[in-house]
């Protein structure tokens, strides 16, 4: 599994068109790499496709993912 995009979850735009809505599956999560700061705060290197994103905040598609890439 350790070339394999890890799916983490979806973005869809809310029912009023202001906000974008993330839904996170807290499972998934903890099978993905973190990195730390210098400051010494953990996160988790998540990515969306921005031609998809683009494509839900026009209304084209109703959803696209999140995703964690292989290193």
């Amino acid at each position: 599994m350790e070339n394999e995009n890890i799916l983490t979850g979806y973005v869809r735009r809310s029912h009023e068109n202001t906000c974008l809505k993330l839904s996170i599956n807290t499972d998934a999560l903890a099978g993905c790499r973190t990195y730390v700061t210098s400051d010494g705060q953990s996160y988790i290197p998540l990515v969306i496709n921005l031609n998809s994103l683009e494509q839900v905040l026009n209304g084209e598609r109703a959803v696209t993912t999140i995703i964690q890439q292989p290193e």
